[in-house]
């Protein structure tokens, strides 16, 4: 392998620069000015806090109406539904009862209409379920998005990295120190802004 002339001198330049630069100390990184959030800030380490929202969710303004107004919503559904399956389950005994006089046509229609009426509770059993998942959303995003409001003004006034959910199953923390726990803190701040 040949080299040329140039690359010799690029070679030995790299060679007599690396080590200056190797006892040279490298440059502080420019750190902002503290602020007062950066004095509760500690020394600057990343900071890491927790909450459980389901006790937020539960203690937010709201919520109970929330929660009463889906209930009251929900058992009409299940009623809808146990009507329903009961006007099934008459069905299926009236055909049981009467099935040793039908004639076979008889028999196949009456087995006919008993699966057309399970499949119409089936099918309103799951409008019904997507009718309340929809409910529960309409009731319960805003007291979620003011909670979300409140934890992420939170952090940044903290200057939180990161905030944890622990109520979420699978969250992966299994203790903690209490004084990450902001969760009374979000009450605080949900209870003065009603």
């Amino acid at each position: 392998m040949k080299l040329v002339h140039g690359t010799w001198i690029g070679l030995i330049a790299a060679l007599a620069v690396a080590p200056l630069a190797a006892q040279q100390k490298p440059a502080k990184p420019t750190q902002p000015k503290p602020t007062a959030t950066d004095a509760d800030a500690g020394t600057g380490a990343t900071r890491i806090g927790f909450v459980n929202i389901q006790a937020i969710l539960k203690a937010s303004p709201g919520y109970a109406k929330a929660e009463s107004t889906f209930s009251k919503e929900l058992e009409g559904y299940r009623g809808e539904v146990q009507k329903l399956q009961a006007g099934l389950d008459s069905a299926a005994q009236d055909f049981e009862a009467q099935s040793a006089v039908l004639s076979p046509t008889q028999r196949t229609q009456k087995r006919k209409d008993l699966e057309a009426q399970q499949e119409k509770l089936q099918q309103r059993t799951q409008e019904l379920q997507q009718k309340a998942a929809s409910r529960e959303r309409e009731l319960l995003d805003p007291i979620q998005t003011r909670v979300n409001s409140v934890i992420e003004g939170i952090r940044a006034a903290g200057n939180y990295a990161i905030i944890f959910d622990v109520s979420q199953p699978g969250n992966g923390i299994v203790t903690g120190d209490k004084s990450l726990d902001l969760t009374q803190r979000v009450l605080q701040q949900l209870q003065a802004s009603k």
